[in-house]
């Protein structure tokens, strides 16, 4: 699907707003539909295909931020984040909660259109692989991993913690087995995208992960590097 003919579902509780904003991205080539709230959000989720949600932080009833963590457990649909507040801990919030992006009201009509091409060109790169998102148990090498308890035990019953970027990751990685991704997209996948984030902290989130799933992390037989284009999760997987 190209680009400019996506679904983009604009959720704001001010009509002048989701008018101006479907306005705009009808010109650009985009379908557009509209939704107040979250129960009209979820109404138009359920009767059509969907691409992007363009998401306000604040709304009434569940907020916007409610609204995109049960969407981040739902779906992998993306979101862009809108919100009146420039303060750093409600844009760094609402990335944490799943959003894509964000952009601080009042904004330009080109920085939205721009901001929703450069989304949907990020998550339509990403091989698609198992997206599902109920909770299962994967084994490769000599691990059993449980998304459920989120919990990572070797064949010798040895149980590994992980932290919330550690099971994110390797959650990404056992859903697409045998794929190469990219930075942009593992940065993607894993929800950690954020402004002032490099290419390089994934790289220092797959050492760590190395560190206790490979027998030997300086020649890593698991989570392999591919030069050039970033990581491939090597070991067969099954599921259930």
């Amino acid at each position: 699907m190209d680009v400019l003919n996506g679904h983009i579902l604009v959720v704001d509780d001010h009509q002048d707003i989701r008018d101006l904003v479907a306005g705009l991205l009808a010109k650009e080539g985009y379908r557009v539909s509209a939704a107040a709230d979250g129960r009209q959000m979820r109404r138009q989720l359920i009767e059509s295909s969907v691409d992007l949600v363009v998401l306000d932080l604040m709304l009434p009833g569940e907020d916007g931020l409610t609204l995109c963590r049960d969407l981040r457990a739902t779906t992998n649909i993306p979101v862009v984040m809108l919100t009146a507040k420039g303060e750093e801990f409600d844009r760094v919030l609402g990335l944490e909660m799943g959003a894509d992006d964000y952009l601080t009201k009042p904004f330009g009509g080109r920085e939205l259109v721009a901001r929703i091409r450069a989304v949907l060109r990020r998550t339509r790169s990403v091989p698609a692989g198992a997206r599902g998102q109920t909770a299962c148990v994967w084994r490769f090498d000599r691990w059993t991993f449980d998304t459920a308890t989120r919990s990572l035990k070797s064949t010798n019953d040895a149980l590994l913690s992980l932290s919330t970027a550690e099971f994110n990751l390797l959650k990404v990685f056992v859903e697409r087995p045998q794929i190469v991704l990219t930075r942009d997209q593992l940065l993607d996948l894993t929800r950690g995208r954020e402004s002032e984030f490099i290419d390089r902290s994934i790289d220092t989130r797959i050492s760590r992960l190395r560190r206790k799933i490979e027998e030997d992390p300086q020649d890593p037989q698991i989570l392999k590097t591919v030069w050039g284009d970033g990581y491939v999760f090597a070991a067969e997987v099954s599921r259930g």
